[in-house]
């Protein structure tokens, strides 16, 4: 994929939204390098279940892809000067560090900007780069929790309920790379570079734009979540996810006459499309007693034929046999950098019906240093010199 080559990125990221937001932008052609401590950044060091691949931690998997690795002690002043003369010749800088820490390192956006008046400088935060929580930690499940995702996710008669995924993040990931192809489309048409910043806290309010929305104009929310077992407190009844006798099957939006006919409910038969949000609770109940009768393959032929938007739940075992991810090849299983393979989620758009290649499976630390520092002008002395004084490493 070739759509942002020419585009040099450095990415002083770590954790997860930041190093998504990077790989993002590597699949789709940008040269991508990654600057990470010479202890390697955190996301390659701890994981997810505490899973590894040989040498490789199944988060450095989710986000490490088609991105050149350098390994730089930023406060030894020789790995300092090699990161400012890479810059010299970048078109983004990305960092995710709390507020004020590259300012520290002598890396902040002005200092960078009198480097190279061009850069985009691109900062992911917790809580943004000022006001009074500006230094909180930033991590997913706290988002959701101060957001109000958990306590509109679940069922009325629980405990706020986190989502099954670090969702925050890879949304927030979805906006800061937006945001960087945002500002590098008006820097093609004026040449300026600019400040571009996004953070975890608003990315879980945007997440909520739909509900929120209509909470903040006047939606009645005598609940948190959904009353019954209906997915949402916004939501008709009988939108959710209900027991079968075998498994569990999610259902949409869909009038109380389909239902009936496809469900074989007689009591349904006299309600109106009206009544989906006045007798939610009731509609729901009726529902989610049916469905508990028979088998969820059972169900199916009826939903198809009633045209009710319905879907049977998967668990990640059924995911690799889905016929249509398949189709899509969302999946894909190479080589990895220490020789075994490794399986990887892969980018989830598709250009001119292709969809963006591996040029590189997550890097072992440092791998490209040597080959990044003599791009940007160093002899091979001056190489082994920054290997020597520990400026730089690889592994």
């Amino acid at each position: 994929m070739t759509l942002l080559s020419g585009v040099k990125i450095l990415s002083f990221n770590h954790f997860l939204a930041g190093p998504l937001a990077a790989q993002t932008l590597a699949d789709l052609g940008a040269d991508v390098i990654a600057v990470e401590p010479v202890e390697g950044a955190f996301q390659r060091n701890w994981a997810v279940a505490n899973r590894f691949v040989e040498g490789d931690s199944v988060n450095h998997l989710a986000t490490g892809r088609n991105k050149r690795s350098i390994a730089v002690d930023l406060k030894n002043p020789q790995g300092l000067a090699a990161v400012k003369k890479l810059v010299a010749t970048a078109d983004v800088v990305m960092e995710n560090f709390r507020p004020g820490t590259m300012e520290k390192l002598g890396l902040g956006y002005e200092a960078l900007k009198a480097i190279n008046p061009g850069i985009i400088y691109a900062v992911a935060t917790g809580f943004g780069g000022d006001g009074p929580y500006r230094d909180r930690p930033g991590q997913d499940l706290l988002l959701q929790a101060m957001s109000g995702l958990a306590a509109r996710t679940g069922r009325a008669d629980g405990a706020p309920t986190p989502v099954g995924a670090v969702i925050v993040d890879q949304h927030a990931a979805s906006l800061y790379a937006m945001a960087i192809l945002a500002a590098l489309f008006a820097k093609a048409k004026t040449g300026a570079g600019r400040l571009v910043e996004v953070n975890l806290y608003l990315a879980a309010i945007d997440l909520q734009v739909e509900p929120l929305t209509a909470w903040l104009n006047g939606a009645a929310s005598p609940t948190s979540r959904g009353p019954s077992g209906i997915a949402s407190w916004f939501s008709p009844g009988p939108y959710g996810i209900h027991a079968t006798a075998d498994g569990h099957l999610a259902l949409s939006m869909a009038a109380p006459r389909a239902l009936a006919a496809a469900l074989g409910i007689k009591a349904l038969e006299d309600f109106t499309d009206a009544d989906s949000f006045a007798r939610r609770e009731e509609i729901t109940r009726l529902v989610a007693d049916t469905l508990k009768e028979k088998a969820t393959s059972d169900w199916l032929p009826g939903l198809e034929a009633g045209k009710i938007w319905h879907a049977p739940v998967q668990d990640y075992e059924d995911l690799r046999a889905d016929p249509q991810l398949e189709h899509m090849q969302a999946f894909k299983t190479v080589e990895g950098a220490y020789g075994q393979n490794v399986t990887m989620v892969m980018h989830p758009a598709r250009y001119d019906g292709k969809s963006p290649e591996i040029k590189l499976v997550p890097q072992r630390l440092g791998a490209q240093t040597r080959e990044v520092l003599g791009e940007a002008g160093y002899s091979e002395a001056e190489i082994e010199a920054l290997f020597a004084a520990s400026a730089v490493g690889v592994q």
